[in-house]
């Protein structure tokens, strides 16, 4: 087949696209068609017989494909979207097969015209330049239904064989987004279309789908997309790195894709093989913690800054430490962390399927002021080590201070989604609004205080102890090793495992060694892409490289690993090779750091609350030597502009990660 004929959806009279009032339509820079003006509206009739492949959610558009592989928009009235849907009904949805003439919905003129906005009605062919030598258009008045053009196919080897072929992008985006709306939708229609989106969150750069048949996702055309930077595949996620604007992005997501947002409970094939559950269990608990941390990030991140600032403001005499100024910054930079159960306990519930008030609820119980005080108290016996410090009814238990712990909530927020599917089942409708969320957090609650807490807290005590034993054996080596090799683990979502131990050590301890070799890692990545930025004389890679570096500055390494350092792989070699020097000297010069955020905007956090000391000038130090030896290395060794002209794709590995900082 070599031609198509097209009928009219709608009464009028036919006319050129280039009398349509709308510009992108009339420019033809969505495709070829023609445009029906004067209708009287009711009835919408499909214009080719084909698969539905798009319907507006203002109900304002639909898309057809055809076997042939054209792709058809028909597009009710001139900004229409604006309306919200009320004067239109439709009859079919994503994924019908419809037949020419078949109704598809109605249309309501007068609420249109009332709304002071155009009846025009455009039929465009979105593949046109692809798949068409022309359209010949009958103008003048027609009837519903009647053949009005005739589209010509390419006749092309390629087409032919290619004619039943799906291909990657199944539709053609509706005309009245733009932005990051507009992204939105490339985004989701080159994963495989809502239908192939399980649930989606996003983390501090980046939108993370679970989708349900990765194989129908174009790695390739999404990475390409404006406003992406590249696509990792880690997790059991599809994750679409964005960077500055994942926010803005994710809300157009959100609002495209509505209730499919944040439901991260995923169906996932169980393993069959030892090997397999243990990969499985890995993939789930790193999913646990990024999705219990991955939202509060940025408050530890502000937090760490304040506490950083109020050092200064000590230091230099400005406030003293009995000032009710100092109180209240104090409480603004402390709360964070002394109500940590509280916030993780929300975010783990919403990742786990329990519900985050009830959680939350269960988070206050564990940092309730009495019971932080009880954990203070001496006991008369101990268990590994723990003083047997309280009792209840005459049992004697060791109490634990939870206030600032991460840990325990995850495992209270996973014992509640086991227990209240349960509790609903055997509760009567009418009382279960009451005896649910009571008997939750008693049960919880008691499990955690008396058990599962106190496990918990000696394991991961250990496991921190144990990190920090290793960095005291040498902390020179360590910090070479970790300074080397971090952003590496970063690739392979390793990290997950190491963060959580960063933000409990600086909130139980104050401070964390390991987070300041960190630091130094994140100022190297930065180093590097910023002489890429200073060097190369291609438009598109200053344009991704300049941010990346001021992001990398601020702790955010993952625009400038995926959008250059990984993708030109010497980059990314001597960018490790800067944090490795970087780390040698953080160990070398035992810097400490006070707060959660690092890299160049961290400066605060490592002011010392006792006064500023050696830890703030070796961290300068380190960081100054980092970005130098990441940037020379760089613009010497690392890239050169031809590099860009074998750009390889980088495959990255199924874990998880997300940058802490």
């Amino acid at each position: 087949m070599t031609t198509e004929q097209v009928a009219t959806p709608i009464a009028g009279e036919i006319i050129d696209l280039a009398e349509v009032p709308d510009p992108i339509f009339a420019k033809k820079t969505m495709g070829v068609g023609f445009g029906i003006i004067n209708s009287p509206g009711g009835d919408v009739l499909a214009p080719v017989s084909g698969k539905v492949m798009l319907v507006a959610r203002t109900k304002h558009a639909v898309g057809i494909k055809t076997e042939s592989g054209l792709q058809y928009l028909v597009h009710l009235g001139i900004d229409t979207v604006e309306l919200e849907g009320r004067p239109f009904t439709v009859d079919v949805v994503k994924g019908d097969e419809i037949t020419v003439g078949q109704k598809i919905a109605t249309m309501d003129t007068k609420v249109i015209d009332d709304e002071g906005k155009s009846t025009a009605t455009v039929v465009i062919i979105t593949n046109s330049k692809k798949k068409l030598d022309d359209v010949d258009v009958t103008f003048g008045d027609a009837e519903a239904g009647d053949t009005v053009a005739t589209a010509h196919l390419k006749v092309t080897e390629e087409v032919e064989e290619k004619k039943a072929e799906v291909e990657p992008s199944s539709s053609a985006r509706p005309s009245d987004l733009t932005g990051f709306d507009a992204t939105a939708w490339d985004i989701i229609d080159n994963v495989g279309g809502a239908e192939n989106v399980r649930s989606f969150t996003h983390c501090i750069t980046r939108v993370r789908f679970y989708l349900k048949d990765e194989s129908k996702a174009d790695d390739k055309t999404v990475a390409d997309l404006d406003g992406v930077i590249d696509v990792v595949k880690a997790g059991g996620q599809y994750q679409v790195v964005i960077g500055a604007d994942v926010e803005d992005v994710y809300d157009a997501i959100e609002n495209q894709l509505g209730d499919k947002a944040e439901e991260e409970k995923e169906v996932r094939e169980k393993p069959t093989t030892a090997w397999g559950w243990v990969k499985y269990g890995f993939s789930e608990l790193i999913g646990v913690i990024t999705g219990s941390m991955i939202p509060i990030i940025g408050l530890l991140a502000a937090a760490g800054i304040i506490k950083g600032i109020l050092s200064l403001l000590l230091t230099f005499d400005v406030i003293t430490d009995d000032s009710n100024t100092y109180l209240l910054i104090e409480a603004m930079s402390d709360s964070v962390f002394f109500f940590l159960p509280i916030f993780v306990g929300f975010t783990a519930a919403k990742r786990l399927g329990a519900d985050p008030i009830i959680v939350a609820i269960i988070g206050g119980v564990l940092c309730y002021p009495t019971l932080v005080e009880m954990s203070g108290e001496s006991g008369s016996g101990a268990i590994l080590g723990m003083p047997l410090n309280s009792d209840f009814f005459g049992i004697p238990f060791h109490m634990a201070s939870y206030s600032y712990s991460i840990f325990p909530i995850i495992v209270a927020a996973w014992l509640a989604s086991l227990i209240e599917p349960w509790l609903k089942r055997i509760i009567p409708n009418m009382v279960r609004m009451i005896f649910v969320p009571l008997l939750e957090v008693v049960i919880v609650s008691m499990a955690i205080l008396f058990i599962l807490g106190p496990i918990v807290m000696f394991i991961s005590t250990g496991i921190a102890g144990a990190i920090q034993g290793l960095y005291d054996l040498s902390p020179t080596i360590s910090g070479t090793l970790i300074g080397g090799f971090y952003q590496a683990l970063v690739i392979f979502g390793l990290h997950w495992a190491v963060i959580p131990l960063v933000a409990q050590d600086i909130a139980v301890s104050g401070n964390s060694y390991l987070n300041a070799i960190i630091s130094a890692t994140m100022v190297a990545q930065g180093g590097a892409v910023l002489a890429v930025f200073l060097k190369t004389k291609i438009q598109k890679i200053k344009v991704l490289s300049g941010p990346a570096a001021i992001s990398a500055f601020c702790g955010i390494t993952e625009p400038a690993m995926y959008g250059v350092n990984l993708k030109y792989g010497r980059v990314f070699i001597m960018a490790s090779i800067g944090g490795a020097t970087g780390g040698l000297l953080t160990g070398l010069f035992n810097v400490n750091m006070w707060g959660f955020t690092g890299a160049l905007i961290g400066f605060t956090s490592f002011v010392n609350p006792e006064g500023i000391d050696f830890s703030f000038w070796g961290y300068l130090i380190a960081s100054g030597v980092a970005l130098a030896v990441a940037f020379t290395l760089t613009w010497f060794f690392g890239f050169k502009d031809a590099d860009v002209d074998s750009e390889r794709e980088v495959k990255k590995v199924r874990l998880g990660r997300r940058e802490p900082n």
